[in-house]
C-alpha cells in the first residue's frame, strides 16, 4: 500500500518540476523576444510622432500618426540613389565575401603548405583582437594611393576585408566533409580546381549560405566606413550614413523623427533577405555543428 501512495506522489512532484522548467523557459524567451523587438518597435512609432512629441517622451503609441514622415525623409534622404548604392555594395560584398571565403577555408582544410599554421594564427588573432576604426586610415590611403578612394570599388574593398570568422566556418563545415571524396575525385582525374567546384562546393552550400547572410547584413548596416569612404565622395553615400544625417535640417535642429522614419525604412532590406534565407541561415549553422 504505502509504494501505491508514494509512486502518485512522486509524479505529481516530477511533472510540477516539468511545468516550472517549462514555465522559465518561456518567460526567459519572451524576455529575450520583448529586448530584440522593443528598439525595432520604438523606432517604428517614433518614427510616427512628430520632433517635439518624441524628444519630450510621454505615451509609448503616438498622439497623432504623421505617416507624412516617412515621405519627407524618402524625399531628404533621396532615398533611391542612396540605397541604390547600399544594395549594389551590399551584394557585391557579399558576392567576394562567398568566393574568397569558400577558397580559404577549402585550402585551409584540405590543403597542407608552409607558414599554414602561422597563416592560421594571425586568422585567430584577428577573430578575438577588435581592431575598429584603427585600421579605417590606412585603409583609406591604400586605397588612395591606388587612385580608388573616390569609387564605390572602395568601399566594397574595403567591406571585403575582415572575414576571418566566416573563413573559420567554412574551414570547420569542409573539415567535416569525408576526405574520399577528394581522393576518389582525384582518382577519376580532377584536378584540385575542379575538386573544389565539382565536389567541395555544392557540398558546403549551407554554410556558404550563412556567410552570404552575415556579410550582406555587416554590409548593409555598416556606418563608420560608409562615413569614412564618403568623406570625398558624396554621391557615393550608403543609405546608413544617409539616414543618419537625416537628423541635421537646413536649420541645424535635430529631427529625430525624420531620423527614424529613413531608418524604418532602411531596415526592410534586411528583414525581406532574412525572411527568405532564413531556412539557409538555420540549415548552415545547425548542419556545422553536428558534422563538426
Amino acid at each position: 500500500m504505502s509504494r501505491n501512495i508514494q509512486k502518485p506522489e512522486r509524479y505529481h512532484s516530477k511533472s510540477r518540476n516539468e511545468a516550472i522548467s517549462l514555465a522559465v523557459k518561456w518567460i526567459f524567451l519572451a524576455i529575450m523576444i520583448l529586448f530584440t523587438l522593443y528598439p525595432i518597435i520604438y523606432t517604428i512609432f517614433g518614427s510616427l510622432k512628430t520632433n517635439a512629441e518624441l524628444t519630450q517622451g510621454g505615451s509609448f503609441l503616438p498622439s497623432e500618426w504623421h505617416f507624412e514622415n516617412y515621405y519627407q525623409a524618402f524625399v531628404e534622404a533621396d532615398f533611391m540613389k542612396y540605397a541604390m548604392n547600399s544594395i549594389v555594395i551590399s551584394l557585391s560584398v557579399t558576392a567576394l565575401a562567398v568566393v574568397t571565403c569558400s577558397l580559404a577555408g577549402f585550402i585551409l582544410a584540405r590543403r597542407e603548405f608552409a607558414g599554414k599554421k602561422i597563416l592560421m594564427a594571425l586568422y585567430m588573432s584577428m577573430m578575438f583582437v577588435s581592431l575598429g576604426s584603427i585600421t579605417l586610415y590606412p585603409i583609406y590611403e591604400m586605397l588612395r594611393g591606388l587612385h580608388l578612394h573616390k569609387t564605390i570599388f572602395a568601399m566594397i574593398i574595403a567591406l571585403t576585408g575582415g572575414q576571418a570568422s566566416n573563413v573559420f566556418l567554412v574551414m570547420g563545415f569542409t573539415k567535416a566533409l569525408p576526405k574520399e571524396l577528394d581522393e576518389a575525385a582525384i582518382i577519376d582525374g580532377c584536378s584540385i580546381y575542379q575538386v573544389y567546384f565539382r565536389v567541395i562546393l555544392p557540398l558546403t552550400k549551407p554554410i556558404l549560405a550563412v556567410v552570404a547572410l552575415f556579410s550582406f547584413r555587416n554590409a548593409w548596416n555598416d556606418y563608420i566606413t560608409g562615413l569614412v569612404m564618403t568623406i570625398t565622395a558624396p554621391a557615393l553615400k550608403t543609405l546608413t550614413v544617409a539616414v543618419v544625417q537625416l537628423k541635421y535640417s537646413v536649420n541645424a535642429a535635430a529631427e529625430w523623427h525624420i531620423m527614424l522614419a529613413g531608418a524604418s525604412i532602411a531596415i526592410i532590406p534586411i528583414l525581406i533577405v532574412y525572411l527568405f534565407a532564413n531556412k539557409q541561415f538555420i540549415a548552415g549553422l545547425t548542419a556545422g555543428a553536428v558534422k563538426g
